[in-house]
């Protein structure tokens, strides 16, 4: 399995913008300065209004949490490994996809931890892309033929707006997290014009997962070449919001040779007492890293994570879900991702 951190970054960080030129533009100016008749009669003044003049504003962003996962195992899309799983969306996925030359297209699953907006605001664009594609998997192609897929729809009485599962992006979330997303992107993804009772299945293929009303427990298990994973959500505090609690479901992947990676995605303070053994268990930990001047109460601080985290747990942890860079002693922390960074597991 890989998994690579597309976006590191706190709800609400921003980028920085930068003056450039183009390649092109700088070698053209070297050209003229080079082929002055007498070069020494370009003042630097003069060279300095041309940059100006060539300068184009650029945005670095700085893209919200999020990870892809992949598995080698067939796809839905098409067959052919990896299987490419999305934990959690960002505030709009699309953008760090694009930074990997990867799109809508190019993904077979999701999971959503928790509903705030930095995690699921990449949604609509997942679930419209995709219900619009008509070869968003063979299968998909198969069962339109030539018919456009609002037409489709609204002629399929017996679904009423609910395309075959093998046609859409599977969706793994937790029965506690999916009421309150179907509120969050209903007005959005209700947008398929003459076709009753669009929904959230509209779109996605939806995979409960976590503790059922019978009290049985649902994992979800992905092949990765001849091993496999098993996914199971770990539940954490999160906020408090209008005193009603937000859990965040993290994930667990088991591999089958016992290698164990947590994934808590957003954590209240440091470790919650209830999670601890889950810590200690695994392997390796991605570590949301708060590092605002003023700790928020709703994310593991950095200060804390340095001071009162344990020496051993430490040594597992991928920091990432920060403002700024974290500044930490040299070898405390297994490393600090950067957006882009991938590992591949077991790690050997």
């Amino acid at each position: 399995m890989k998994i690579t951190a597309i976006g590191v970054n706190a709800a609400f960080s921003t980028g920085e913008y930068e003056k450039v030129i183009t390649e092109k533009d700088a070698y053209d100016l070297l050209l003229k300065i080079l082929n002055s008749p007498d070069s020494t009669t370009l003042s630097t003044d003069a060279i300095k209004v041309r940059l100006a003049q060539l300068s184009r504003i650029r945005y670095n962003p700085r893209w919200q949490s999020n990870f892809l996962l992949e598995f080698d195992m067939p796809s839905k899309r098409n067959g052919q490994s990896p299987y490419r799983l999305l934990l959690d969306v960002g505030g709009d996925v699309r953008h760090a996809l694009k930074a990997l030359e990867l799109s809508s297209s190019d993904i077979d699953g999701i999971y959503i931890s928790h509903p705030h907006n930095d995690h699921i605001g990449g949604m609509e664009y997942m679930g419209l892309t995709t219900l619009f594609n008509p070869f968003y998997t063979v299968a998909k192609k198969r069962w339109l033929g030539d018919d456009f897929i609002a037409n489709k729809l609204f002629h399929e009485e017996k679904t009423w707006g609910t395309p075959p599962g093998s046609t859409k992006p599977d969706l793994f979330i937790h029965k506690k997290v999916l009421e309150p997303l179907r509120r969050a992107l209903g007005p959005g993804l209700d947008t398929v014009q003459g076709v009753p009772d669009v929904s959230l299945e509209t779109y996605f293929e939806v995979h409960l997962v976590g503790k059922q009303e019978d009290g049985t427990t649902i994992t979800h298990l992905f092949e990765d070449g001849k091993e496999t994973w098993k996914m199971k959500p770990i539940f954490a505090m999160h906020v408090f919001s209008s005193s009603e609690e937000m859990p965040s479901y993290g994930i667990s992947l088991q591999h089958s040779t016992g290698y164990h990676i947590l994934m808590p995605t957003d954590i209240q303070y440091m470790i919650p007492a209830q999670l601890e053994m889950h810590y200690k268990r695994a392997d390796r930990i991605y570590m949301d890293c708060e590092t605002s001047p003023i700790p928020s109460g709703v994310h593991p601080h950095i200060s804390d994570l340095i001071n009162y985290l344990d020496p051993a747990i430490q040594k597992k942890c991928l920091l990432y879900h920060y403002d700024n860079y974290p500044q930490v002693p040299e070898g405390m922390f297994y490393g600090i991702l950067k957006a882009g960074d991938w590992h591949t597991y077991p790690d050997k």
